[in-house]
């Protein structure tokens, strides 16, 4: 998992390695092991103590990729699924063509969940056309610019390939 602090501008990278015989989960942080004890779980918030240092997160906000938290009012960022948001966004970025101008394509194949928008709906760059489900992850695909939609090429439940057209844009 990829963590973002905004506040030192460095990004660290961090796996969950299981519990100790205390029930504690053991984390490594850039390679560097630590215990997070649990005191506290409410539905927006959660008390720790990390390494015995007291801790307070709050989640601010949640998408299908990011977690948003304010640690000890700190906001971090918390990336979900680093390795394929890395993946589509290389996709997106290297995709071209005029056609590929006024179509949204699906970067990995999966099962749309959700469609957030519709016909003659205005959306900019970056809003969530849909959420698909692949792997047992959930992945948003995005507008890759301003404009309207005009045409829906799929529907809830349906399957869908890499690469197929998901929406037009005007």
């Amino acid at each position: 998992m990829e963590i973002k602090v905004d506040e030192v501008n460095q990004d660290f990278e961090a796996k969950i390695n299981g519990f100790d015989k205390s029930g504690n989960l053991v984390i490594e942080i850039n390679g560097s092991e630590h215990i997070i004890k649990i005191i506290d779980v409410r539905a927006d918030k959660f008390e720790f103590l990390l390494d015995n240092t007291f801790h307070e997160a709050k989640i601010s906000e949640s998408t299908s990729t990011e977690l948003k938290v304010l640690l000890d009012n700190l906001p971090i960022i918390l990336k979900k699924h680093s390795k394929l948001s890395e993946i589509i966004e290389k996709s997106n970025a290297s995709s071209g063509g005029a056609n590929s101008q006024n179509s949204v394509s699906s970067q990995i194949p999966g099962r749309v969940i959700s469609i957030a928008i519709s016909k003659g709906d205005k959306v900019k760059q970056g809003d969530n056309i849909m959420v698909l489900e692949s792997m047992k992850m959930q992945v948003a695909i995005k507008s890759h610019r301003d404009g309207t939609i005009k045409e829906l090429k799929v529907k809830e439940g349906q399957s869908i390939s890499r690469n197929d057209v998901v929406a037009v844009l005007e």
